[in-house]
């Protein structure tokens, strides 16, 4: 009855989340927010479902795959998602207001490399 009750509220909590990852999908005005839109939130509600799995099949055969699942999410989508954000970037989508990114072309070394008077710091 217990073990019901987490399942269904796991599998709630994870539906609640994906469903504001889809809505933020659908209203938010670029890719990087709609990234960050179906990054965060879907995680955490594939997450949940994957818990509830784990929950309801045990340790053993499919609640190990479960327990799978949430390792290989937490692994891919950030990486997916900044990989996503510097492509966008790398073809000029611009950001909304005074975002930007930091120059690459530019070395910041530390003090300590400044104060030896390199000819390519000048």
């Amino acid at each position: 009855m217990i073990l019901d009750i987490v399942v269904i509220a796991l599998i709630v909590i994870g539906s609640f989340f994906l469903t504001v990852g889809t809505v933020g999908l659908l209203r938010l005005p670029n890719v990087y927010n709609r990234m960050h839109a179906t990054s965060k939130p879907t995680t955490l509600g594939t997450a949940a479902i994957f818990l509830a799995g784990f929950v309801r099949f045990g340790p053993g055969g499919e609640g190990l795959t479960s327990l799978i699942g949430i390792a290989f999410l937490f692994l891919t989508v950030p990486t997916g998602s900044h990989m996503i954000a510097r492509a966008a970037e790398r073809i000029g989508i611009p950001f909304l207001g005074s975002v930007t990114w930091p120059d690459e072309t530019r070395v910041d070394r530390g003090p300590s490399e400044r104060s030896e008077g390199r000819a390519d710091d000048e």
